[in-house]
Protein backbone atom coordinates (compact mmCIF):
# COMPACT_ATOMS: atom_id res chain seq x y z
CA UNK A 1 0.00 0.00 0.00
CA UNK A 2 1.39 3.38 -0.95
CA UNK A 3 1.49 6.48 1.22
CA UNK A 4 -1.82 7.57 -0.25
CA UNK A 5 -3.47 4.19 0.25
CA UNK A 6 -3.15 2.60 -3.19
CA UNK A 7 -1.86 -0.92 -3.78
CA UNK A 8 0.12 -0.96 -6.99
CA UNK A 9 2.42 -3.15 -9.02
CA UNK A 10 5.71 -1.86 -10.39
CA UNK A 11 6.08 -2.56 -14.12
CA UNK A 12 9.28 -4.19 -15.32
CA UNK A 13 11.85 -2.90 -17.78
CA UNK A 14 12.94 -4.59 -21.01
CA UNK A 15 13.12 -8.36 -21.24
CA UNK A 16 13.22 -10.47 -18.12
CA UNK A 17 16.87 -11.43 -18.66
CA UNK A 18 18.07 -7.84 -18.96
CA UNK A 19 15.68 -6.16 -16.53
CA UNK A 20 18.69 -4.67 -14.74
CA UNK A 21 19.90 -2.70 -17.77
CA UNK A 22 18.60 0.80 -17.16
CA UNK A 23 16.66 -0.31 -14.08
CA UNK A 24 15.96 2.01 -11.14
CA UNK A 25 16.97 0.42 -7.83
CA UNK A 26 15.70 1.79 -4.51
CA UNK A 27 18.20 1.40 -1.68
CA UNK A 28 16.79 0.58 1.75
CA UNK A 29 18.87 0.98 4.91
CA UNK A 30 16.98 -1.52 7.10
CA UNK A 31 17.87 0.02 10.47
CA UNK A 32 16.24 3.27 9.38
CA UNK A 33 13.28 2.33 7.21
CA UNK A 34 10.43 1.13 9.45
CA UNK A 35 10.39 -0.27 12.98
CA UNK A 36 7.49 -2.58 13.90
CA UNK A 37 8.63 -3.65 17.39
CA UNK A 38 9.15 -0.31 19.14
CA UNK A 39 12.83 -0.94 19.83
CA UNK A 40 13.86 2.01 17.64
CA UNK A 41 15.53 -0.12 14.96
CA UNK A 42 13.96 -0.84 11.59
CA UNK A 43 13.24 -4.46 10.68
CA UNK A 44 12.28 -6.74 7.81
CA UNK A 45 8.57 -6.74 8.68
CA UNK A 46 8.68 -2.96 8.52
CA UNK A 47 10.18 -3.06 5.05
CA UNK A 48 7.56 -5.56 3.89
CA UNK A 49 4.81 -3.30 5.16
CA UNK A 50 6.15 -0.36 3.15
CA UNK A 51 6.80 -2.14 -0.14
CA UNK A 52 3.59 -0.76 -1.63
CA UNK A 53 5.00 2.74 -1.27
CA UNK A 54 8.13 1.72 -3.14
CA UNK A 55 6.20 -0.02 -5.90
CA UNK A 56 3.98 3.05 -6.22
CA UNK A 57 7.09 5.13 -6.76
CA UNK A 58 7.68 3.19 -9.96
CA UNK A 59 11.10 1.63 -9.37
CA UNK A 60 12.15 -1.81 -10.54
CA UNK A 61 14.03 -3.25 -7.59
CA UNK A 62 15.03 -2.76 -3.99
CA UNK A 63 18.53 -3.12 -2.57
CA UNK A 64 18.69 -4.06 1.10
CA UNK A 65 21.76 -3.02 3.04
CA UNK A 66 23.05 -5.82 5.32
CA UNK A 67 20.60 -7.54 7.67
CA UNK A 68 22.82 -10.55 8.46
CA UNK A 69 23.91 -11.69 11.91
CA UNK A 70 26.44 -9.17 13.16
CA UNK A 71 27.86 -7.55 16.31
CA UNK A 72 26.99 -4.25 14.56
CA UNK A 73 30.36 -2.58 15.09
CA UNK A 74 29.91 -1.22 11.55
CA UNK A 75 26.12 -1.46 11.45
CA UNK A 76 25.95 -4.84 9.74
CA UNK A 77 28.90 -4.46 7.39
CA UNK A 78 30.73 -6.73 9.84
CA UNK A 79 29.08 -10.11 9.22
CA UNK A 80 29.35 -12.97 11.70
CA UNK A 81 26.96 -15.32 9.85
CA UNK A 82 26.44 -14.93 6.11
CA UNK A 83 23.40 -17.23 6.05
CA UNK A 84 21.12 -15.89 8.75
CA UNK A 85 19.19 -12.76 9.74
CA UNK A 86 20.29 -10.78 12.77
CA UNK A 87 17.55 -11.00 15.43
CA UNK A 88 17.29 -7.22 15.57
CA UNK A 89 15.87 -7.36 12.02
CA UNK A 90 13.75 -10.51 12.41
CA UNK A 91 14.40 -14.02 11.09
CA UNK A 92 14.57 -15.99 7.86
CA UNK A 93 10.79 -16.40 7.72
CA UNK A 94 10.48 -12.61 7.75
CA UNK A 95 12.91 -12.41 4.86
CA UNK A 96 10.99 -15.06 2.93
CA UNK A 97 7.77 -13.10 3.45
CA UNK A 98 9.49 -9.95 2.19
CA UNK A 99 10.56 -11.76 -0.99
CA UNK A 100 7.03 -12.99 -1.64
CA UNK A 101 5.46 -9.58 -1.11
CA UNK A 102 8.05 -7.81 -3.27
CA UNK A 103 7.60 -10.25 -6.12
CA UNK A 104 3.83 -9.94 -5.87
CA UNK A 105 4.26 -6.20 -6.40
CA UNK A 106 6.61 -6.71 -9.34
CA UNK A 107 9.71 -5.61 -7.42
CA UNK A 108 13.05 -7.40 -7.71
CA UNK A 109 15.04 -7.90 -4.50
CA UNK A 110 18.79 -7.31 -4.31
CA UNK A 111 20.79 -7.78 -1.12
CA UNK A 112 24.19 -6.58 0.05
CA UNK A 113 27.06 -9.07 0.09
CA UNK A 114 30.04 -8.03 2.22
CA UNK A 115 32.60 -10.51 0.96
CA UNK A 116 35.92 -8.71 1.33
CA UNK A 117 35.93 -9.01 5.12
CA UNK A 118 33.96 -10.52 7.97
CA UNK A 119 33.45 -9.70 11.62
CA UNK A 120 36.15 -10.83 14.01
CA UNK A 121 33.30 -12.71 15.72
CA UNK A 122 32.76 -14.93 12.68
CA UNK A 123 33.59 -18.58 13.48
CA UNK A 124 36.04 -18.60 10.58
CA UNK A 125 38.17 -15.88 12.12
CA UNK A 126 37.88 -17.25 15.64
CA UNK A 127 39.39 -20.49 14.38
CA UNK A 128 41.92 -18.77 12.12
CA UNK A 129 43.48 -16.75 14.94
CA UNK A 130 43.99 -19.80 17.19
CA UNK A 131 47.17 -21.00 15.46
CA UNK A 132 49.23 -20.87 12.30
CA UNK A 133 48.41 -24.44 11.30
CA UNK A 134 44.68 -25.01 11.86
CA UNK A 135 42.21 -25.74 9.08
CA UNK A 136 41.36 -22.05 8.62
CA UNK A 137 44.72 -20.54 9.46
CA UNK A 138 45.05 -19.20 5.90
CA UNK A 139 41.47 -17.95 5.53
CA UNK A 140 42.46 -14.39 6.47
CA UNK A 141 45.39 -12.18 5.53
CA UNK A 142 48.10 -12.86 8.10
CA UNK A 143 51.71 -11.67 7.90
CA UNK A 144 54.79 -11.52 10.11
CA UNK A 145 56.00 -8.27 11.55
CA UNK A 146 58.99 -6.50 10.10
CA UNK A 147 62.22 -7.12 12.06
CA UNK A 148 61.54 -4.00 14.11
CA UNK A 149 58.05 -5.18 15.05
CA UNK A 150 56.17 -2.75 12.82
CA UNK A 151 53.40 -3.84 10.41
CA UNK A 152 54.42 -5.72 7.25
CA UNK A 153 53.37 -2.90 4.90
CA UNK A 154 52.36 0.75 4.99
CA UNK A 155 48.76 -0.08 4.05
CA UNK A 156 46.16 2.11 5.75
CA UNK A 157 42.64 1.52 7.04
CA UNK A 158 39.87 3.52 5.38
CA UNK A 159 38.59 4.36 8.87
CA UNK A 160 41.94 5.72 10.04
CA UNK A 161 45.25 4.30 11.22
CA UNK A 162 47.25 1.31 10.08
CA UNK A 163 45.56 -1.41 8.06
CA UNK A 164 47.16 -4.08 10.24
CA UNK A 165 46.48 -5.22 13.81
CA UNK A 166 48.77 -7.36 15.94
CA UNK A 167 47.34 -10.63 17.27
CA UNK A 168 49.24 -11.87 20.35
CA UNK A 169 47.99 -15.46 19.99
CA UNK A 170 49.48 -15.99 16.54
CA UNK A 171 52.19 -13.35 16.98
CA UNK A 172 51.31 -12.04 13.55
CA UNK A 173 49.50 -9.09 12.06
CA UNK A 174 46.16 -9.45 10.27
CA UNK A 175 44.99 -7.05 7.58
CA UNK A 176 41.80 -4.98 7.83
CA UNK A 177 40.82 -2.33 5.31
CA UNK A 178 38.24 -0.98 7.73
CA UNK A 179 37.76 -1.51 11.49
CA UNK A 180 40.14 -3.72 13.45
CA UNK A 181 37.06 -5.89 14.05
CA UNK A 182 36.67 -6.43 10.27
CA UNK A 183 39.54 -8.73 9.26
CA UNK A 184 40.10 -9.19 5.54
CA UNK A 185 39.43 -12.59 4.04
CA UNK A 186 42.20 -14.18 2.00
CA UNK A 187 40.81 -14.55 -1.51
CA UNK A 188 44.03 -16.21 -2.69
CA UNK A 189 42.70 -19.28 -0.87
CA UNK A 190 40.14 -20.95 -3.13
CA UNK A 191 38.48 -22.55 -0.10
CA UNK A 192 37.53 -19.04 1.01
CA UNK A 193 36.09 -18.27 -2.41
CA UNK A 194 34.10 -21.52 -2.34
CA UNK A 195 32.67 -20.79 1.10
CA UNK A 196 31.61 -17.28 0.11
CA UNK A 197 30.01 -18.50 -3.11
CA UNK A 198 28.13 -21.10 -1.08
CA UNK A 199 26.70 -18.23 1.00
CA UNK A 200 25.68 -16.42 -2.19
CA UNK A 201 23.98 -19.59 -3.42
CA UNK A 202 22.08 -19.82 -0.12
CA UNK A 203 20.34 -16.50 -0.86
CA UNK A 204 19.81 -17.31 -4.54
CA UNK A 205 17.96 -20.43 -3.44
CA UNK A 206 15.74 -18.24 -1.25
CA UNK A 207 14.70 -16.26 -4.31
CA UNK A 208 16.80 -13.10 -4.36
CA UNK A 209 17.16 -11.45 -7.76
CA UNK A 210 20.59 -9.95 -7.33
CA UNK A 211 23.34 -8.56 -5.18
CA UNK A 212 25.10 -5.34 -4.39
CA UNK A 213 28.74 -6.23 -3.78
CA UNK A 214 30.36 -4.12 -1.08
CA UNK A 215 33.92 -2.89 -1.79
CA UNK A 216 34.13 -5.19 -4.80
CA UNK A 217 37.68 -4.14 -5.72
CA UNK A 218 39.04 -4.89 -2.22
CA UNK A 219 38.95 -8.67 -2.46
CA UNK A 220 42.59 -9.44 -3.22
CA UNK A 221 45.85 -8.14 -1.78
CA UNK A 222 49.38 -8.21 -3.16
CA UNK A 223 50.97 -11.48 -2.01
CA UNK A 224 54.43 -9.87 -2.15
CA UNK A 225 53.25 -7.37 0.46
CA UNK A 226 54.67 -4.35 -1.33
CA UNK A 227 54.19 -0.86 0.10
CA UNK A 228 51.82 1.52 -1.63
CA UNK A 229 53.52 4.55 -3.20
CA UNK A 230 52.42 8.05 -2.15
CA UNK A 231 49.54 9.76 -3.92
CA UNK A 232 50.50 13.26 -2.81
CA UNK A 233 47.02 14.35 -1.72
CA UNK A 234 43.76 12.82 -0.57
CA UNK A 235 41.87 10.82 -3.20
CA UNK A 236 38.21 11.38 -4.09
CA UNK A 237 36.86 8.46 -2.06
CA UNK A 238 37.76 9.70 1.44
CA UNK A 239 37.68 13.01 3.33
CA UNK A 240 40.69 15.26 2.85
CA UNK A 241 41.92 14.83 6.42
CA UNK A 242 42.05 11.02 6.08
CA UNK A 243 45.62 9.78 5.42
CA UNK A 244 44.18 6.78 3.54
CA UNK A 245 43.87 9.14 0.59
CA UNK A 246 47.57 9.98 0.66
CA UNK A 247 48.48 6.60 -0.86
CA UNK A 248 48.20 5.27 -4.39
CA UNK A 249 46.50 1.98 -3.54
CA UNK A 250 48.25 -0.25 -6.04
CA UNK A 251 48.85 -3.22 -3.77
CA UNK A 252 46.04 -3.47 -1.20
CA UNK A 253 43.11 -3.43 -3.67
CA UNK A 254 42.10 -3.65 -7.36
CA UNK A 255 44.52 -6.49 -7.94
CA UNK A 256 44.41 -8.32 -11.31
CA UNK A 257 43.40 -11.60 -9.64
CA UNK A 258 40.03 -10.05 -8.85
CA UNK A 259 38.82 -10.61 -12.41
CA UNK A 260 39.01 -14.36 -11.98
CA UNK A 261 36.79 -14.30 -8.92
CA UNK A 262 34.27 -12.00 -10.60
CA UNK A 263 34.01 -14.56 -13.38
CA UNK A 264 33.34 -17.29 -10.81
CA UNK A 265 30.68 -15.10 -9.21
CA UNK A 266 29.03 -14.40 -12.57
CA UNK A 267 29.07 -18.09 -13.50
CA UNK A 268 27.14 -18.80 -10.30
CA UNK A 269 24.58 -16.08 -11.07
CA UNK A 270 24.15 -17.46 -14.57
CA UNK A 271 22.89 -20.69 -13.02
CA UNK A 272 19.92 -18.66 -11.77
CA UNK A 273 18.18 -16.93 -14.70
CA UNK A 274 17.37 -13.23 -14.52
CA UNK A 275 19.66 -12.44 -11.59
CA UNK A 276 22.14 -9.59 -11.49
CA UNK A 277 24.92 -7.89 -9.53
CA UNK A 278 26.15 -4.35 -9.07
CA UNK A 279 29.59 -3.76 -7.59
CA UNK A 280 30.71 -0.83 -5.45
CA UNK A 281 34.05 0.46 -6.75
CA UNK A 282 36.18 2.75 -4.62
CA UNK A 283 39.35 3.24 -6.63
CA UNK A 284 40.08 6.97 -6.58
CA UNK A 285 40.81 8.46 -9.97
CA UNK A 286 40.79 4.98 -11.54
CA UNK A 287 37.22 4.15 -10.50
CA UNK A 288 35.56 4.72 -13.89
CA UNK A 289 38.15 2.56 -15.63
CA UNK A 290 37.71 -0.16 -13.00
CA UNK A 291 33.93 0.01 -13.43
CA UNK A 292 34.32 -0.58 -17.15
CA UNK A 293 36.78 -3.43 -16.67
CA UNK A 294 34.64 -5.19 -14.06
CA UNK A 295 31.56 -5.14 -16.33
CA UNK A 296 33.29 -6.14 -19.58
CA UNK A 297 32.90 -9.24 -21.74
CA UNK A 298 29.55 -10.34 -20.35
CA UNK A 299 31.23 -12.76 -17.94
CA UNK A 300 31.92 -10.49 -14.97
CA UNK A 301 29.52 -8.18 -13.16
CA UNK A 302 26.44 -6.77 -14.86
CA UNK A 303 27.07 -3.22 -13.61
CA UNK A 304 29.17 -1.16 -11.19
CA UNK A 305 28.98 2.22 -9.50
CA UNK A 306 31.67 4.44 -8.04
CA UNK A 307 31.90 7.55 -5.87
CA UNK A 308 32.48 9.88 -8.81
CA UNK A 309 28.94 11.29 -8.70
CA UNK A 310 28.70 11.01 -4.92
CA UNK A 311 30.92 14.01 -4.27
CA UNK A 312 30.51 17.79 -4.01
CA UNK A 313 30.75 18.57 -7.72
CA UNK A 314 27.55 19.86 -9.31
CA UNK A 315 28.45 21.03 -12.79
CA UNK A 316 27.86 20.28 -16.43
CA UNK A 317 31.54 19.52 -16.91
CA UNK A 318 31.64 17.00 -14.07
CA UNK A 319 28.52 15.03 -15.05
CA UNK A 320 29.62 14.91 -18.68
CA UNK A 321 33.15 13.89 -17.73
CA UNK A 322 31.96 10.98 -15.58
CA UNK A 323 29.75 9.52 -18.30
CA UNK A 324 32.17 10.11 -21.17
CA UNK A 325 35.17 8.75 -19.29
CA UNK A 326 33.25 5.58 -18.50
CA UNK A 327 32.17 5.30 -22.13
CA UNK A 328 35.76 5.75 -23.28
CA UNK A 329 37.07 3.21 -20.79
CA UNK A 330 34.39 0.69 -21.79
CA UNK A 331 35.62 0.83 -25.38
CA UNK A 332 39.03 -0.26 -24.10
CA UNK A 333 37.41 -3.40 -22.69
CA UNK A 334 35.13 -4.22 -25.59
CA UNK A 335 32.45 -1.57 -25.37
CA UNK A 336 28.97 -2.96 -25.63
CA UNK A 337 28.77 -5.10 -22.49
CA UNK A 338 30.15 -2.60 -19.96
CA UNK A 339 27.35 -0.89 -18.07
CA UNK A 340 27.37 1.75 -15.33
CA UNK A 341 25.08 2.35 -12.39
CA UNK A 342 24.87 5.94 -11.15
CA UNK A 343 23.87 7.33 -7.77
CA UNK A 344 23.86 10.78 -6.20
CA UNK A 345 23.31 9.64 -2.59
CA UNK A 346 23.67 6.51 -0.47
CA UNK A 347 24.38 5.36 3.09
CA UNK A 348 28.07 6.31 2.90
CA UNK A 349 28.02 9.95 1.81
CA UNK A 350 26.46 13.29 2.70
CA UNK A 351 23.06 13.51 1.01
CA UNK A 352 23.29 15.37 -2.29
CA UNK A 353 20.64 17.91 -1.30
CA UNK A 354 23.12 19.15 1.31
CA UNK A 355 26.24 18.72 -0.81
CA UNK A 356 24.71 20.82 -3.61
CA UNK A 357 22.61 23.24 -1.55
CA UNK A 358 24.64 26.30 -2.58
CA UNK A 359 23.81 25.73 -6.24
CA UNK A 360 20.13 26.64 -5.92
CA UNK A 361 17.82 29.11 -4.23
CA UNK A 362 14.87 26.74 -4.57
CA UNK A 363 15.75 23.43 -2.90
CA UNK A 364 12.58 21.69 -4.09
CA UNK A 365 13.38 22.52 -7.69
CA UNK A 366 16.98 21.38 -7.21
CA UNK A 367 15.74 18.02 -5.90
CA UNK A 368 13.49 17.61 -8.92
CA UNK A 369 16.24 18.53 -11.37
CA UNK A 370 18.79 16.24 -9.74
CA UNK A 371 16.39 13.30 -9.96
CA UNK A 372 15.74 13.97 -13.65
CA UNK A 373 19.45 14.17 -14.47
CA UNK A 374 20.19 10.93 -12.62
CA UNK A 375 17.37 9.08 -14.37
CA UNK A 376 18.25 10.42 -17.83
CA UNK A 377 21.95 9.65 -18.23
CA UNK A 378 22.98 6.31 -19.69
CA UNK A 379 23.08 3.59 -17.05
CA UNK A 380 21.12 2.01 -14.26
CA UNK A 381 20.15 4.12 -11.25
CA UNK A 382 20.25 3.79 -7.47
CA UNK A 383 17.90 5.99 -5.45
CA UNK A 384 18.62 6.15 -1.73
CA UNK A 385 15.65 6.08 0.65
CA UNK A 386 14.35 9.60 1.29
CA UNK A 387 15.97 10.97 -1.85
CA UNK A 388 12.51 11.01 -3.42
CA UNK A 389 11.42 13.33 -0.57
CA UNK A 390 14.32 15.73 -1.05
CA UNK A 391 15.83 14.83 2.34
CA UNK A 392 18.91 16.74 3.43
CA UNK A 393 21.75 15.59 5.68
CA UNK A 394 20.68 15.53 9.33
CA UNK A 395 22.79 17.69 11.66
CA UNK A 396 23.82 15.52 14.62
CA UNK A 397 25.69 16.27 17.82
CA UNK A 398 28.76 14.25 18.78
CA UNK A 399 26.90 12.39 21.53
CA UNK A 400 24.31 11.25 18.97
CA UNK A 401 26.83 9.52 16.70
CA UNK A 402 27.09 5.75 16.28
CA UNK A 403 29.40 5.63 13.24
CA UNK A 404 33.00 4.79 14.25
CA UNK A 405 34.27 6.57 11.13
CA UNK A 406 32.69 9.86 12.24
CA UNK A 407 33.64 9.42 15.89
CA UNK A 408 37.28 8.91 14.85
CA UNK A 409 37.48 12.02 12.63
CA UNK A 410 35.08 14.38 14.47
CA UNK A 411 34.54 17.31 14.03
CA UNK A 412 36.37 17.74 10.72
CA UNK A 413 34.41 14.79 9.37
CA UNK A 414 31.09 13.93 10.99
CA UNK A 415 30.77 10.44 9.58
CA UNK A 416 27.84 8.74 7.91
CA UNK A 417 25.11 8.94 10.55
CA UNK A 418 23.68 12.15 9.06
CA UNK A 419 22.52 10.31 5.94
CA UNK A 420 21.29 7.27 7.89
CA UNK A 421 18.66 8.85 10.12
CA UNK A 422 15.19 7.27 9.97
CA UNK A 423 12.82 7.60 7.05
CA UNK A 424 10.06 10.13 7.72
CA UNK A 425 6.60 8.78 6.94
CA UNK A 426 4.25 11.03 8.92
CA UNK A 427 4.91 14.68 9.76
CA UNK A 428 2.73 14.69 12.87
CA UNK A 429 3.67 11.31 14.36
CA UNK A 430 6.38 10.55 16.95
CA UNK A 431 9.72 9.95 15.21
CA UNK A 432 8.05 10.72 11.90
CA UNK A 433 6.10 7.45 11.98
CA UNK A 434 9.32 5.40 11.92
CA UNK A 435 9.01 3.92 15.40
CA UNK A 436 6.84 4.05 18.50
CA UNK A 437 10.01 3.96 20.58
CA UNK A 438 13.25 5.92 20.77
CA UNK A 439 14.93 5.65 17.33
CA UNK A 440 18.52 4.50 17.14
CA UNK A 441 19.34 7.84 15.45
CA UNK A 442 17.21 10.95 16.05
CA UNK A 443 14.62 12.24 13.61
CA UNK A 444 15.38 15.93 13.18
CA UNK A 445 12.67 18.58 12.88
CA UNK A 446 13.58 19.75 9.34
CA UNK A 447 12.94 16.22 8.06
CA UNK A 448 9.42 16.11 9.49
CA UNK A 449 8.38 18.89 7.12
CA UNK A 450 9.39 16.62 4.21
CA UNK A 451 7.51 13.51 5.39
CA UNK A 452 5.93 11.23 2.78
CA UNK A 453 2.34 11.79 3.95
CA UNK A 454 2.68 15.54 3.42
CA UNK A 455 4.00 15.11 -0.11
CA UNK A 456 1.77 12.31 -1.40
CA UNK A 457 -0.89 13.68 -3.75
CA UNK A 458 0.61 17.18 -3.79
CA UNK A 459 1.45 17.84 -7.41
CA UNK A 460 4.27 20.30 -6.66
CA UNK A 461 6.09 17.97 -4.26
CA UNK A 462 9.38 16.20 -4.83
CA UNK A 463 7.73 12.83 -4.22
CA UNK A 464 5.09 13.33 -6.89
CA UNK A 465 7.75 14.59 -9.30
CA UNK A 466 9.75 11.38 -8.81
CA UNK A 467 6.64 9.32 -9.45
CA UNK A 468 5.79 11.40 -12.49
CA UNK A 469 9.28 11.26 -13.96
CA UNK A 470 9.67 7.53 -13.40
CA UNK A 471 6.37 6.98 -15.24
CA UNK A 472 7.53 9.26 -18.07
CA UNK A 473 10.88 7.44 -18.29
CA UNK A 474 9.07 4.17 -18.93
CA UNK A 475 7.44 5.59 -22.04
CA UNK A 476 10.88 6.15 -23.62
CA UNK A 477 13.00 3.05 -24.13
CA UNK A 478 15.86 5.32 -25.18
CA UNK A 479 15.98 6.72 -21.63
CA UNK A 480 16.29 3.23 -20.21
CA UNK A 481 18.73 1.36 -22.43
CA UNK A 482 19.75 3.79 -25.15
CA UNK A 483 23.18 5.10 -26.08
CA UNK A 484 24.19 8.65 -25.21
CA UNK A 485 25.67 11.53 -27.19
CA UNK A 486 26.48 14.86 -25.53
CA UNK A 487 25.82 18.17 -27.24
CA UNK A 488 28.12 21.16 -26.82
CA UNK A 489 26.11 23.86 -25.07
CA UNK A 490 27.94 26.42 -22.92
CA UNK A 491 24.92 27.23 -20.76
CA UNK A 492 23.89 23.78 -19.55
CA UNK A 493 23.82 20.00 -19.91
CA UNK A 494 22.38 18.54 -23.11
CA UNK A 495 22.53 15.08 -24.65
CA UNK A 496 20.58 12.69 -26.87
CA UNK A 497 19.65 9.15 -25.85
CA UNK A 498 19.10 6.78 -28.79
CA UNK A 499 17.61 3.30 -28.92
CA UNK A 500 16.89 1.99 -32.41
CA UNK A 501 14.62 4.48 -34.17
CA UNK A 502 13.77 6.34 -30.97
CA UNK A 503 15.79 9.38 -29.91
CA UNK A 504 15.17 11.57 -26.88
CA UNK A 505 16.68 15.03 -26.41
CA UNK A 506 17.43 15.89 -22.76
CA UNK A 507 18.29 19.46 -21.76
CA UNK A 508 19.03 20.68 -18.20
CA UNK A 509 19.65 24.14 -16.80
CA UNK A 510 21.92 23.70 -13.76
CA UNK A 511 22.16 27.42 -13.06
CA UNK A 512 20.09 29.98 -11.15
CA UNK A 513 19.68 32.01 -14.36
CA UNK A 514 17.35 31.77 -17.37
CA UNK A 515 19.05 30.27 -20.42
CA UNK A 516 18.13 29.52 -24.03
CA UNK A 517 18.88 26.33 -25.93
CA UNK A 518 18.77 26.02 -29.71
CA UNK A 519 17.08 22.68 -30.30
CA UNK A 520 17.75 20.53 -33.37
CA UNK A 521 15.34 20.93 -36.26
CA UNK A 522 12.31 18.68 -36.11
CA UNK A 523 12.23 18.23 -32.37
CA UNK A 524 8.85 17.47 -30.81
CA UNK A 525 8.31 18.53 -27.21
CA UNK A 526 7.46 15.71 -24.81
CA UNK A 527 5.12 16.21 -21.88
CA UNK A 528 4.08 14.50 -18.63
CA UNK A 529 7.56 14.71 -17.11
CA UNK A 530 6.85 17.58 -14.75
CA UNK A 531 9.10 20.28 -16.20
CA UNK A 532 8.07 23.45 -17.98
CA UNK A 533 10.02 25.27 -20.67
CA UNK A 534 9.04 27.98 -23.12
CA UNK A 535 9.25 26.81 -26.73
CA UNK A 536 9.44 29.22 -29.66
CA UNK A 537 10.19 27.32 -32.86
CA UNK A 538 13.65 25.88 -32.14
CA UNK A 539 14.51 28.19 -29.24
CA UNK A 540 13.90 26.63 -25.84
CA UNK A 541 13.88 28.96 -22.83
CA UNK A 542 14.56 27.29 -19.49
CA UNK A 543 14.24 29.06 -16.17
CA UNK A 544 16.57 28.15 -13.30
CA UNK A 545 16.85 24.39 -12.69
CA UNK A 546 14.35 23.50 -15.38
CA UNK A 547 14.59 20.72 -17.95
CA UNK A 548 13.30 20.05 -21.45
CA UNK A 549 12.66 16.76 -23.23
CA UNK A 550 11.83 16.20 -26.87
CA UNK A 551 11.51 13.42 -29.40
CA UNK A 552 13.82 13.65 -32.42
Amino acid sequence: MSADGNVVTAPQVGTEADWWRGAVIYQIYPRSFQDTTGNGIGDLKGITGRLGYIADLGVDAIWLSPFFTSPMKDMGYDVSDYCDVDPVFGDLSDFDALIVRAHDLGLKVMIDQVLSHSSDQHPWFRESRLSRDNAKSDWYVWADAKPDGTPPTNWQSVFGGAGWTWDPKRCQYYQHNFLTSQPDLNFHNTDVQDALLDAVRFWLERGVDGFRLDTVNFYFHDQQLRDNPPMGSAGNDVPEMNPYGFQDHQFDKTRPENIGFLKRFRALLDEYPNTTAVGEVGDGDRSLKTMAEYTADGDRLHMCYSFDMLGPEFSVAHFRKCVEEFEKASQTFGGASSWPCWAFSNHDVIRHMTRWADHADDQVQLAKLAGAILMSVKGSVCIYQGEELGLTEAELEFDELTDPYGINFWPEFKGRDGCRTPMVWESNAPSGGFSSGQPWLPVKTPHLAMAANGQAGREDSVLEQYRRFLAFRRTRTSLIAGDIKFLDWPDGLAFIRCDGDEATLCVFNLTKETVTFAAPKGHRALTDHGFAASVSDDDITLNNHQAYFAAL
